[in-house]
């Protein structure tokens, strides 16, 4: 098998497993380091551009940010090891010692799956941008300026939010910047766009879960500072007022390496379920206490 291998450089407390994993997998196929690692790394095997990277399954060690990174770069199954704080999209705590070297070993014996997830494809005039893997933000380029954006389905309005700004995400990224606008969290096997708006001038405003076959359309009305596209926290490009940003389904997919784990379970610990957990009450006297059901 070929293998890429991408470390984040900020997270020096990564590189010892990194250089595991680089030693392990250069044993059992072939191995390209991204260079974007640094050299005190000292990870065995040549320096490529993450976009020139050709590999069966690329290995990432650090957080989501850098998970987000490398989908955008580079299209190949990612393999996700939590090296972060919340490391949502990860399959395995690269802190973990003995669980990585398991998963490694499943791995290189190709005992796994892949997960396909849905991206979105955005447009701003002619310009194609990054597919977005979570989500797609406008919103006003200078901080706590509310402004005014236009919202069209399939080319016809539907409406005007007042708001700080409108997330565009996908059910991958429901658990991401579009959960903390108190959007619903949704599974990441459903194909769907969660749009909700940030801040937004009436309380009452509300997320909406929409089919993943339409177009979706905003267009910043005021105010007249500039208006900026953020695309999954990676890239930001300017939007002037009264340019509208196109959004939909893709037709790429961003793809993970997966060994079975369900989603919901990924997720315990995280503080992202809307549910007390279990195991965190502390037991039946807890539950008790807590007038909860044994």
């Amino acid at each position: 098998m070929k293998f890429g291998l991408v470390v984040n450089p900020r997270k020096p407390s990564s590189w010892s497993v990194a250089r595991n994993a680089a030693r392990y997998l250069a044993d059992h196929g072939s191995l390209e380091i991204a260079d974007s690692a640094p050299p005190e790394a000292e990870l065995p095997g040549p320096r490529v551009p993450l976009p020139e990277i050709r590999a069966d399954v690329v290995v990432a060690i650090g957080g989501d940010g850098t998970f987000l990174s490398v989908l955008q770069q580079n299209s190949a199954p990612l393999f996700a090891l939590n090296a972060g704080t919340v490391g949502v999209l990860a399959e395995i705590d690269a802190r973990d010692y003995a669980n990585v070297d398991a998963a490694l070993h499943r791995l290189v014996e190709g005992l796994y799956f892949v997960e396909d997830r849905m991206k979105l494809a955005v447009r701003s005039g002619p310009a194609l941008a990054p597919d977005a893997t979570n989500e797609v933000v406008v919103h006003g380029a200078r901080a706590a300026k509310m402004g005014t954006f236009e919202i069209a389905l399939d080319g016809r309005p539907l409406g005007r939010i007042r708001a700080d700004g409108v997330i565009l995400a996908t059910a991958n990224g429901s658990t991401g910047y579009a959960l903390s606008a108190l959007g619903p969290v949704v599974e990441p096997s459903v194909d769907a766009i969660v749009l909700v708006a940030i801040a937004p001038f009436r309380a009452a405003s509300r997320a909406l879960v929409l089919d993943p076959l339409h177009t979706i359309s905003v267009r910043p009305l005021a105010p007249a500072s500039p208006t900026v596209v953020v695309i999954d926290g990676q890239e930001e490009r300017p939007l002037d007022v009264g340019e509208t940003i196109l959004v939909y389904r893709s037709p790429r997919r961003a793809r993970f390496v997966r060994f079975g784990t369900p989603h919901l379970v990924r997720l315990e610990g995280k503080g992202i379920l809307p549910w007390s957990e279990v195991g965190s009450l502390g037991g039946d006297e807890d539950e008790e206490r807590a007038g909860l059901p044994p």
